[in-house]
């Protein structure tokens, strides 16, 4: 199984990293977003890699193009060049790093991709979103259901507290809650090769007309997640993972390939 990867937008929302960098490359700990992104999929050994770049493209390919340099422990002969690995970081991924234009809409950027991915079933999300989602039960719930494509919906903490009142008494209060009605797009989906054909050009938002069509033909399904799920909209959004991950209770650092 192939996983896209939308990497190519301007992120104007966190602007003051994204002057510099792409916001998929904006780090948590040491290492930037969409690596993250990338272990949640590798921690379940779906291992190869689309992403569609577009806004810095270069600094994601030099970042993947220099990755085991950057990564490793290594000695440099300066008489003749040569160079000794000492410590490698090992990890079993094949990147394909596609760029699919500046200005290019979410459904544009995925369009590119039907002549490349010619598998039936193939997975896709943004590069800016972490979960503790299974991506094993995600993938198991698209093949039961049969249809064309599925979501995986999300009840995302809420900003501020909530306040549950009646006849102007707080019946309850809760600080930053999971919000308990509605649920959002959280990305990390499924979907079939016949969706390519919903998405007329690099013009076509995937969250307008093709996931609209896919709804109205009866062809889109929700998986739903009830567990954590954080999107990384805004500095405060990337403080409060940074945060997460200091403290060691980050719940997308998860590994089940061993």
């Amino acid at each position: 199984m192939k996983t896209i990867i939308l990497a190519g937008g301007f992120g104007t929302r966190i602007s003051e990293e994204t002057g510099i960098i792409p916001k998929p490359m904006i780090e948590i700990g040491n290492k930037p977003i969409l690596w993250h992104i990338m272990k949640i999929y590798a921690s379940y050994n779906f291992n190869e890699f689309f992403l569609a770049l577009g806004y810095k493209a270069d600094v994601i390919k030099n970042f993947f193009l220099k990755y085991h340099a950057i990564n490793s422990d290594f000695t440099v002969d300066l008489l003749n060049g040569n160079i000794e690995t000492i410590k490698k970081e090992k990890l079993n991924w094949k990147v394909n790093v596609i760029d699919t234009g500046l200005n290019t809409m979410t459904g544009g950027r995925m369009k590119r991709f039907q002549n490349i991915i010619t598998d039936k079933t193939f997975f896709l999300t943004y590069g800016d979103g972490v979960s503790d989602i299974d991506i094993s039960n995600l993938l198991k719930f698209h093949q039961s259901h049969g249809k064309m494509a599925t979501v995986t919906a999300v009840r995302p903490t809420a900003r501020f507290g909530e306040l549950n009142i009646s006849d102007d008494s707080v019946e309850s209060f809760e600080e930053k809650p999971q919000l308990q009605k509605g649920w959002i797009n959280g990305g990390f989906f499924v979907f079939n090769r016949e969706f390519f054909d919903l998405i007329d050009n690099d013009e076509t938002l995937l969250e307008r007309e093709p996931l609209e069509r896919a709804a109205q033909m009866g062809e889109l399904k929700a998986y739903k997640h009830e567990g954590f799920w954080q999107c990384m909209d805004t500095k405060r959004d990337h403080e409060l993972l940074q945060k997460m991950y200091d403290a060691k209770e980050a719940p997308w650092v998860i590994d089940h390939s061993n």
